[in-house]
């Protein structure tokens, strides 16, 4: 039992929001024009979450060679760093879950285009190579791009177009405003381990903003994402419904005000997982919205 506890820590459950949040969004665009698809939905879920908690597994082993989860660090304890699951074990799992990813990536998109094909082995690669190999990208302060790519972009879009086979480019502002909420959960997570990731030189954006000006940049990503979502709707206005998602504004300004006043890891952490749950609330709220 202590075993699977370790394991299932290690997945990082509260970060799982964040994978569904898009597939949610873009399921129920597509939903709002007639064309949803149960298939579809579950294994855009599936794929995701699978997804999500490979990078998660990626994440703890690479920053525990790469020495940004070191004994000095603030935040919650890493499988690997803690020696609660070695190296290899690690190694083990990740093959596991590249190979699960792989497998529910293909059925789902079997029979598209190669395009899917390439861009689910970038999905793959974007998941691992964030903190791990000789180069990760996550050490060169590009997470907030990829986050942003794969998260909002990708993930919205991309799940919206295998239930219609079609695009509409006004989507992207969804997909953005989605993106940038999940950007904004990096943030914290950054800003959290700020001074272990600058002593082991994962130069993330907070490290190389500075701490005041990473905070400023809280708010820029929260308050581009609503009112990213709001322009949307004025775009595209057809009921006072669509303006349901309006509901997270309470949750997403009291994220950006902790953020800006609460000082030290123990303070700041809370408010990760609070900002996960808001991205959630917002794309469901936002979608149910739109089809109502």
């Amino acid at each position: 039992m202590r075993s699977i506890k370790i394991w299932v820590s290690a997945f990082r459950l509260r970060t799982l929001p964040l994978a569904t949040a898009s597939i949610i969004l873009g399921s129920f665009l597509a939903a709002a024009e007639n064309l949803f698809s149960i298939k579809v939905a579950g294994f855009c879920f599936l794929t995701a979450t699978l997804l999500q908690i490979l990078s998660n597994l990626a994440n703890d082993y690479g920053d525990s060679v790469h020495g940004a989860d070191n004994s000095s660090r603030q935040g919650p304890s890493r499988a690997v760093q803690s020696g609660q699951i070695s190296k290899r074990s690690m190694q083990i799992a990740l093959s596991v879950f590249v190979g699960l990813c792989l497998l529910a990536g293909y059925i789902l998109i079997r029979g598209e285009s190669w395009f899917y094909y390439l861009l689910g082995i970038a999905a793959i690669g974007a998941a691992v190579a964030y903190t791990m190999g000789p180069k990760p990208y996550g050490y060169a302060g590009l997470g907030d791009i990829f986050v942003l790519t794969f998260f909002g972009i990708v993930g919205v879009c991309g799940t919206y177009y295998l239930h219609t086979h079609s695009l509409n480019y006004m989507i992207l502002l969804p997909a953005f405003a989605c993106g940038l909420f999940c950007v904004a959960v990096l943030n914290i997570n950054n800003i959290r381990d700020i001074t272990s990731d600058a002593s082991a030189g994962k130069i993330t954006l907070p490290v190389r903003l500075g701490e005041k000006k990473a905070r400023i940049y809280h708010w820029i990503l929260l308050l581009g994402g609503t009112a990213l979502a709001l322009l949307y709707i004025v775009l595209n206005y057809k009921t006072p419904w669509q303006f349901l998602f309006l509901v997270t504004l309470p949750l997403i300004v009291k994220n950006g005000l902790s953020v800006s006043q609460k000082f030290g890891a123990v303070e700041i952490d809370p408010y990760l997982k609070q900002m996960a749950i808001t991205t959630l609330i917002f794309c469901f709220s936002f979608g149910l919205g739109i089809v109502l």
